[in-house]
């Protein structure tokens, strides 16, 4: 972990954001006091594919459906 003063990172920004693209963690100070850190991004995960899961799970044909008395707890009628 490296710690520079905000003077410092505003002149050397460029040099530190590939530092932490490399993996360094670099803590920003502000008075003597850490106020921000500049780390790597993680890679984003690639989305899902549709149906990827397609038969393989199987849903309740009464998935839906709730009993009355549930369901009027749920809309806040107690009846």
């Amino acid at each position: 972990m490296v710690i520079v003063n905000m003077h410092e990172a505003r002149a050397q920004l460029s040099k530190l954001v590939e530092r932490a693209r490399r993996g360094e963690e670099i803590v920003i100070a502000r008075a003597g006091q850490p106020v921000a850190r500049l780390v790597p991004l993680r890679p984003a995960r690639p989305p899902r594919p549709l149906g990827l899961y397609r038969g393989q799970i199987e849903v309740a044909p009464d998935f839906d459906t709730l009993p009355e008395q549930l369901l009027g707890a749920f809309e806040g009628s107690e009846d």
